[in-house]
């Protein structure tokens, strides 16, 4: 299965071990599921991650996107245009599009109207995980 994982959901996953995001960021750095990504969602991954008020070590931060560099799939850029509510999301959709993704899984799936994803899958993490 192939999956674009919003930000939101790496971040739940580094902070709470346990919960259904961590447990696909497992299965992925497992290679059980593959992850699809282009450099702007590596780069706010990162961003993101590093911030101070997650109390994360860079070290634990670098290992896991390493891993997802060089397991994942790096999308080639989306030719057409999307409209969501947030702006800042819709490097996801661009990429679950022009990658055919299985899904789009996010902790927001309000800012992905149904209309506006081209037959794109959104869903939590926790009903991603009942889709395995």
């Amino acid at each position: 299965m192939r999956v674009v994982l919003d930000t939101n959901v790496i971040v739940s996953a580094f902070l709470n071990p346990f919960g259904p995001p961590a447990r696909i960021l497992r299965l992925i750095l497992q290679g059980d599921i593959e992850i699809i990504f282009d450099e702007r969602i590596i780069r706010e991954y990162e961003i993101v991650l590093c911030r101070p008020k997650f109390k994360l070590f860079n070290e634990d931060v670098c290992s896991v996107i390493e891993v997802l560099r060089d397991t994942g799939f790096s999308a080639p850029a989306y030719n057409g245009s999307v409209d969501l509510p947030d702006k800042g999301d819709e490097s996801f959709l661009e990429v679950a599009l022009t990658s055919k993704a299985d899904a789009l899984v996010t902790g927001n799936k309000r800012h992905f109207p149904k209309d506006r994803c081209g037959g794109i899958r959104i869903v939590s993490p926790r009903e991603f995980m009942e889709l395995l």
